[in-house]
């Protein structure tokens, strides 16, 4: 057993996993991967069925975690900007092997993604 921040893991792998944890972590990541910097209605519009309170949520987890960073651009009306930090980008190589993994699966099935590429903004 590994015991980090209080928190115990049973391997690596696991301790991988809490920082990724969950549909929407991922999600959030390799958007900001791919795009560099996102606001919260940004990212909120390329994550259908997500809702304001769990974009928050994760998107604070994500900061305690030092993945993302936040900058505030304006309090009036409130702004900010999300972008990855070293240790989120570090995580790349996982993006992109499930962003492969998943154009694989849809030709496979058929489906040409690039026709909803618009979908992406």
């Amino acid at each position: 057993m590994i015991t980090l921040h209080s928190k115990t893991f049973t391997c690596p792998i696991d301790v991988s996993l809490h920082f990724v944890n969950g549909k929407w972590k991922i999600l959030i990541l390799s958007h900001l991967h791919r795009f560099e910097k996102k606001s919260f209605s940004e990212i909120r519009d390329n994550l259908p069925g997500i809702s304001e309170k769990m974009l928050t949520q994760q998107l604070k987890q994500l900061e305690i975690d030092g993945l993302i960073t936040k900058t505030v651009l304006s309090e009036k009306p409130y702004r900010v900007e999300y972008a990855l930090t070293p240790l989120g980008s570090s995580f790349a190589p996982l993006y992109e092997f499930l962003s492969k993994w998943g154009i694989t699966y849809l030709k496979e099935n058929s489906i040409d993604y690039l026709k909803d590429q618009s979908l992406y903004k």
